[in-house]
């Protein structure tokens, strides 16, 4: 997800209370959010948090992710190569899935707009879909992407929002 926030690694750090483990460029600005290491979108202004499910390991992906080019981790985990540490910020932290929950929450609170909140088990996306186009003509709309309506979801979603919303 994109902000163009940019805020730095070291502000970063601080707000999810990490740990700076390796910094390369800690003053270099982040605009944009990966999880998923298929969605990359200019590799040197993401974030790439490392986070564990039950079925997945964001952090045997960091390779992948250093080879394309990307600078800025969150990990729980300490890299298996250790190039990763000399050439990228690198921020340690307990739980990487609320790292990023501490950073969006963080990033929500700088802003006084409203938001709406959409609940329910059934019917979720196409009600948020149709209240963007009812309200998209009259004001600068953040909707979350595709069903990020999840704990990873919501903090990607609110990412996007910006001074002019």
């Amino acid at each position: 997800m994109t902000s163009v926030a940019g805020y730095t690694i070291s502000e970063i750090a601080k707000i999810i209370k990490g740990e700076i483990i390796s910094s390369f460029s800690p003053e270099m600005p982040v605009k944009h959010l990966v999880i998923d290491s298929r969605k990359l979108i200019s590799p040197d202004s993401s974030l790439f948090f490392a986070i564990v499910a039950k079925r997945n390991d964001g952090h045997k992906y960091i390779n992948e992710l250093y080879n394309k080019g990307v600078r800025n981790f969150i990990i729980s985990e300490t890299p298996d190569n250790a190039d990763i540490c000399k050439n990228a910020n690198v921020v340690m932290v307990k739980n990487t899935l609320f790292a990023l929950q501490l950073l969006g929450a963080f990033h929500r609170k700088k802003f006084s707009i409203p938001i709406i909140g959409i609940t329910g088990s059934n019917g979720k996306t196409i009600v948020k879909e149709w209240l963007f186009q009812l309200l998209c003509e009259d004001k600068k709309i953040v909707r979350s992407p595709k069903s990020f309506n999840s704990q990873i979801g919501v903090p990607l979603s609110v990412w996007q929002i910006e001074p002019e919303h």
